[in-house]
């Protein structure tokens, strides 16, 4: 990404001059678009205490959380409260830094890791009014290290030991995922013989117009899972379900799971990878940590045999061509997810 000044952070921007809002970031939402609670206390809570020692009762509900849902939220995840809040302190001191010392990670043009905005940049599309910071952290190889921020002092460690303790939980689902798709308990993890998982943390400042903006636009994730920390006193996050935006109401230190694309895939659409959105608010920052876990680039995905009762959703596909085809386009919807579909 380029040091163009039309690309200035969303951060900067309402600082400069917080009733302004460029005409880039405007969208049409309607009335009949925006969110229903009433579905809301319904999403699922699973206890992956209990997943991990195979009690069926809570595989039964992932299972129907997966099919039904396609997220839900994990309590007895094993994550320390203290590792969640250093993660939450440290990123809220980075976003507090001059641009000048954030712009020293800014995303290379056409590049995915480092701070900036992601989308839309450069193709004259309407800007998610969000700023970014995204990192390789699996396989630690992979690490492109002149992205990780160098300030706030302690900011390394503190994404280090959220993200191991993410990567736990996401085999730990994994696994499970397994067992309730009708395999051995470690199928999907070989599938995943280099575990790939990225973090993207989603900076939304305030918008004095919070119903023409979108903090980010709807879309399915092309990952196996998403695990995401969200804020526990900001609902900004929403769901598509039954044609409605479903807010998911923040749990105090849980983590919230959405079934990736993959997942999908590999089920013949049994599980669904629904569509979701993040939207802003007039008074208050909401930031978000999504943790993306992926294939190995080489693997195959398509519909597992055993899971296609009559036709198949999906043709096989190798996952590094189905990612670099969903990271070319601006989040849209499930657009990037034709490529899979038979006849396409």
């Amino acid at each position: 990404m380029s040091s163009n000044p039309d690309m200035a952070s969303v951060q900067e921007l309402v600082k400069s001059d917080p009733s302004q809002v460029p005409g880039k970031f405007l969208v049409n939402r309607n009335e009949e678009d925006e969110p229903k609670s009433v579905l809301s206390s319904k999403i699922p809570i699973i206890d992956l205490s209990l997943l991990s020692r195979g009690q069926k009762e809570e595989l039964d509900k992932l299972d129907q959380a997966c099919k039904e849902w396609g997220f839900f939220q994990v309590l007895n995840h094993g994550v320390a409260a203290e590792v969640l809040q250093e993660m939450k302190d440290a990123t809220a001191k980075f976003f507090q830094l001059p641009l000048e010392e954030k712009n020293k990670i800014r995303m290379a043009s056409g590049g995915f890791e480092g701070y900036g905005q992601v989308d839309g940049v450069t193709r004259g599309e309407t800007m998610d009014w969000s700023d970014q910071l995204v990192l390789t952290l699996y396989p630690a190889q992979y690490r492109m290290l002149n992205s990780w921020p160098t300030e706030p002092e302690g900011y390394k460690e503190a994404i280090e030991a959220y993200s191991s303790e993410v990567k736990r939980v996401g085999e730990e689902l994994l696994r499970s995922l397994s067992l309730i798709m009708g395999m051995e308990k470690h199928t999907l993890l070989e599938l995943h013989k280099e575990l790939l998982q990225t973090l993207r943390v989603n900076y939304i400042p305030p918008c004095s117009m919070p119903d023409k903006v979108l903090g980010l636009s709807p879309h399915s994730d092309a990952s196996t899972i998403t695990i995401l920390m969200q804020e526990d006193n900001v609902t900004r996050l929403q769901i598509r379900k039954e044609g409605e935006w479903v807010p998911v109401k923040p749990i105090p230190n849980a983590l919230v799971v959405n079934v990736g694309d993959a997942i999908g895939i590999w089920s013949n659409g049994n599980y669904k990878s629904i569509e979701h959105r993040a939207v802003a608010n007039e008074g208050k920052l909401r930031i978000s940590y999504a943790s993306f876990l992926f294939p190995h680039v080489d693997v195959e995905v398509g519909p597992f045999d055993h899971m296609v009762e009559s036709s198949r959703m999906y043709k096989k596909v190798k996952y590094g061509d189905y990612l670099t085809t969903a990271l070319k386009n601006k989040l849209k919807g499930k657009a990037h997810t034709e490529m899979a579909k038979t006849g396409s």
